[in-house]
């Protein structure tokens, strides 16, 4: 069973197909109550249709979902009360003011707390009077995000909210996040590529490669589990593929950097065979990011190896 009174989302071999496609497969996660996850992967690896399926837009095709303690498939209008939702694009009114957005938000929820609501503005310097249509996409999201946040929302579910949006907007989205988790009590899960400002928001990474979750693990045991190794271009590939916890390989420099996740004696042994040393530098979080993702569209055996946890 669930622990209501420590998980936010709970899903259980969570599956959907299109036609016979499968876009998420057989996903099993949960994401602590006070906690910001950042949601990974590449276009296509079944993020969106997963945060669909977790607001009851779009039923599973086979296993279950759960936020805030209740099925996703029998939220209620009170439910989705707790439950603040923005997507990329950030939908307003073009005619309305700023204002006009307050009191309408304001108007349709039960709870609003318009002084949330005027800082996240003043945050992203918008005049309260200005219309939508003059306002810069970066300045719209600044709004649709104060309106969200501003329904003091139990469950913040944000889709690649930061998209196109320049780096001063970036800094405030990013600011007014943790804002709005200081205390512990919210919990966020944001989807997005921009891996910079993850690593700067996120508490916990859940990464999905072709519908599958592969990491799911706190950011620093993220970082603490990948480790780099360099070896001759001339070395065993397929040896070296078959290493326990190998991630990925590319060439660099002249020579094959190899990614591990939770490297142990015999697999260390197994690549100083082929004269693999590890390199000393630790890995960036981005560098373990895009390792992983680089290996999307692979044999299905991976699934079974370097995965964090």
């Amino acid at each position: 069973m669930t622990d209501h009174a420590s998980i936010a989302i709970q899903t259980r071999r969570l599956t959907r197909y299109f036609g016979r496609r499968a876009v998420v497969r057989e996903l099993d996660f949960a994401v602590p109550r006070g906690s910001v996850v950042g949601l990974l992967g590449l276009n296509g690896a079944g993020k969106t249709t997963t945060i669909r399926m977790l607001l009851g837009l779009l039923a599973p095709t086979r296993g279950s979902c759960e936020v805030l303690g209740r099925n996703s498939q029998e939220l209620t209008p009170d439910d989705r009360t707790r439950i603040g939702h923005t997507v990329e694009g950030h939908f307003l009114y073009p005619w309305m003011r700023v204002s006009d957005c307050a009191k309408f938000e304001r108007d349709t929820h039960a709870k609003w707390n318009a002084n949330f609501f005027d800082q996240t503005v003043a945050r992203f310097g918008i005049d309260p009077t200005a219309r939508v249509h003059w306002l810069s996409r970066g300045q719209r999201a600044g709004v649709s995000i104060a309106a969200t946040l501003a329904t003091d929302p139990e469950l913040l579910i944000l889709d690649d909210p930061a998209l196109g949006l320049d780096p001063v907007s970036r800094r405030a989205l990013n600011e007014t996040i943790i804002d709005f988790c200081d205390g512990g009590e919210r919990t966020v899960l944001l989807s997005s590529h921009l891996l910079d400002d993850v690593e700067h928001v996120a508490d916990r990474i859940a990464m999905m490669v072709d519908g599958r979750l592969l990491v799911n693990a706190t950011l620093d045991n993220f970082r603490d589990g990948v480790s780099a190794w360099a070896a001759p271009t001339s070395a065993d590939l397929a040896a070296i593929e078959s290493t326990a916890g190998y991630v990925h390989s590319r060439i660099r420099g002249g020579r094959r950097i190899i990614t591990l996740a939770n490297a142990t004696e015999e697999s260390a042994m197994v690549l100083e065979k082929y004269g693999a040393v590890r390199e000393h530098d630790e890995v960036s979080f981005a560098d373990a990011v895009l390792a992983y993702l680089s290996r999307s569209r692979v044999e299905q055996s991976f699934y079974h190896r370097g995965v964090v946890q």
